[in-house]
């Protein structure tokens, strides 16, 4: 199929997506969803997909529990941006991991600390894969897929403790 270029707005009364296509097997695989409404996710582990979660605003709820949330396997433009929607101060933790230690973060989160030592946090660049965002107050943070390996991790948490990367 040919390119199209549009010379006035694209209009949609859903949503748009954007998707790859196998160049072998013609698979279809969604990689985000631009205009959904945000999305508001469980308190407890869940695992994300491209077709729900790409491209929306991810509401991470005050827990009851540490939450562990699974990105799928990166594709290059998919776009995963949390955000904590809690009222008040989370007691527990939020962690964000990709599906192993051989899909990484590269890149770094600004912590704003409530006891004024702010700093910067970065992943290792070759092996982190989780991130844990420790007893927090206020977070937006934002993940990319830069390729089929890697993502590309920034934003700003506020807490009394430094988020953590690790390997899982």
């Amino acid at each position: 199929m040919a390119n199209t270029t549009f010379s006035g707005p694209v209009r949609s009364e859903s949503t748009i997506k954007t998707i790859s296509k196998n160049a072998t097997t013609g698979t279809i695989t969604e990689v985000t969803t631009l205009g959904g409404a945000p999305v508001s996710l469980s308190d407890g582990d869940q695992t994300l997909d491209n077709a729900t979660h790409s491209g929306r605003i991810l509401l991470v709820p005050d827990g009851s529990q540490d939450n562990t949330y699974t990105l799928p396997a990166p594709i290059a433009g998919s776009v995963f941006r949390f955000v904590y929607a809690g009222g008040a101060a989370d007691a527990t933790d939020a962690i964000i991991v990709t599906p192993g230690n051989s899909n990484f973060y590269i890149g770094g989160i600004t912590h704003l600390d409530t006891n004024a030592d702010n700093v910067t946090v970065f992943s290792d660049g070759n092996s982190n894969s989780s991130i844990q965002l420790n007893v927090p107050q206020a977070f937006d943070i934002t993940i990319v897929g830069k390729d089929t390996t890697n993502y590309q991790i920034f934003g700003t948490v506020t807490s009394t403790t430094v988020p953590a990367f690790a390997d899982q």
